[in-house]
């Protein structure tokens, strides 16, 4: 049987730590909450491998997966979540990602437009004792976000996205921070946009590999 608590502590140890990541408070939710209950029973084995996990497949090919753990972790951490924060996740799948920054800001709305993914999010989430009230699940697409728990402090992409995210960079309040992984394929970079006296600024902080949410790809180019 696998000792889960032991795995997450190497998942701290082995996959986060080595990346920077070192917010205390980051890694103390990632230590409590219990990944194996994000993903389904037989990727349990797998939940804390330095891999992202599938949770959604289609034709033998995942759709939608848990970011690897220490990709999680620096997209958090680059947010600088606090404990006043009004935080939307987008694509919030299973709910894992909701789960642990629920543990560091005042509230959190996961958005998911996959309607199976979102009842298993709100089911395990009420399965390992969320308090009520502080993560609301809401389905959606993802690329328009959700208007109506707007303005966020914080917003989240949980995977990778082709094109920037335009309409959730309006559902920020002033100050706010977004937080995605910009770029497809193998390649691309952690991105901190921030709203400031109406402007937004960008800044890469890391470069990582993601899988992409639906709704972010690119226009198709015309070919002659």
């Amino acid at each position: 049987m696998i000792d889960f608590a032991d795995a997450r502590r190497k998942m701290i140890d082995s996959q986060l730590r080595p990346v920077d990541v070192n917010h205390f408070d980051l890694l103390s939710a990632m230590l409590s909450v219990p990944r194996e209950r994000f993903v389904p029973a037989d990727k349990a084995s797998i939940a804390y491998a330095d891999r992202d996990v599938p949770v959604l497949e289609q034709a033998g090919r995942a759709v939608r997966s848990l970011l690897k753990p220490a990709a999680l972790g620096r997209l958090v951490q680059a947010g600088q979540p606090t404990a006043r924060d009004h935080a939307l996740v987008v694509g919030c799948a299973t709910g894992y990602s909701a789960a642990v920054l629920a543990q560091l800001v005042a509230d959190v709305v996961g958005l998911e437009e996959d309607a199976g993914l979102a009842r298993q999010a709100r089911e395990a989430l009420a399965a390992i004792g969320t308090p009520a009230g502080k993560v609301e699940v809401v389905a959606g697409p993802l690329a328009a976000g959700w208007r109506a728990g707007a303005p966020y402090d914080l917003i989240v992409v949980d995977g990778a996205i082709s094109v920037e995210p335009t309409e959730l960079l309006k559902q920020l309040k002033e100050g706010g921070r977004l937080v995605a992984i910009l770029g497809s394929g193998g390649a691309g970079n952690g991105m901190v946009y921030r709203l400031d006296r109406g402007e937004v600024s960008a800044i890469s902080v890391f470069n990582a590999a993601a899988p992409p949410l639906p709704g972010f790809e690119k226009p198709a180019a015309f070919v002659f």
